[in-house]
Parts: structure tokens; C-alpha cells; sequence
């Protein structure tokens, strides 16, 4: 039983940054395998990172080297860093949750989501 609400998107020029913050309720944050998924217009919603309770990350490949994932247990609060944005990173980006330990990579192995919060990059 997991509820998300996912926060920091708004507007800005390629190139810039952005940091999305995920705050989760709930008694078994610290172990809860966390993710970033997102969904332009028209397409598929697809994964962007994930972390695991160890603190181990996963990315896809189109944000590696530009995106960082990383969470504050105390604060049961997960972030996605966002660096050296693209027009193409435009999209609402939905955090999400899995009630495991273990790595997820896919929407069908995250259980519950946030609302969703957008992300518009100009060029």
C-alpha cells in the first residue's frame, strides 16, 4: 500500500536542468525498488530509471550520462536529476513503485504510481 506523489516539472530550454522529486507514504519505503517512467504524446509510457534499496540504478539507455536517479529514505522521498535536457526528454514523467528489493525495468513490475508531472523542454 503505496501512495506517490511526484512534483518539479515545468519548463525549460534545452540544455538545462531539472530535478523531480517523488514524496512516497507508506512503511516499507527502504525497501521499495523506486522508478521514473515517462509518456510523450502519442507514445508508449516508458522507463527512465530505477533504484533499488542497496542503491543500485538502472537507466535507459536514451539518459545515461545526463540523468540521476537516487532516493533519501529519511525522507522517503526519491529524486530524478535531470542535466543537458532535450527536446525529445518532453513528456509527463510518472514515478513509481514496486514492493521489492528487486531491480524492475518494465511498468508491469511497478505496482503503484504518482500522478505524473510535466516536463516540457523548448529548443
Amino acid at each position: 500500500q503505496v501512495q506517490l506523489v511526484d512534483s518539479g516539472g515545468g519548463l525549460v530550454q534545452a540544455g538545462g536542468s531539472l530535478r523531480l522529486s517523488c514524496a512516497a507514504s507508506g512503511r516499507t519505503f527502504s525497501s521499495n525498488t523506486m522508478g521514473w517512467f515517462r509518456q510523450a504524446p502519442g507514445k508508449e509510457r516508458q522507463f527512465v530509471a530505477a533504484i533499488i534499496w542497496t542503491g543500485i540504478t538502472s537507466y535507459a539507455d536514451s539518459v545515461k550520462g545526463r540523468f540521476t536517479i537516487s532516493r533519501d529514505n529519511a525522507k522517503n522521498t526519491v529524486y530524478l536529476q535531470m542535466s543537458s535536457l532535450k527536446p525529445e526528454d518532453t513528456g509527463v514523467y510518472y514515478c513509481a513503485a514496486r514492493e521489492s528489493r528487486w531491480m524492475a525495468t518494465d511498468r508491469v513490475g511497478f505496482a503503484y504510481w504518482g500522478q505524473g508531472t510535466q516536463v516540457t523542454v523548448s529548443s
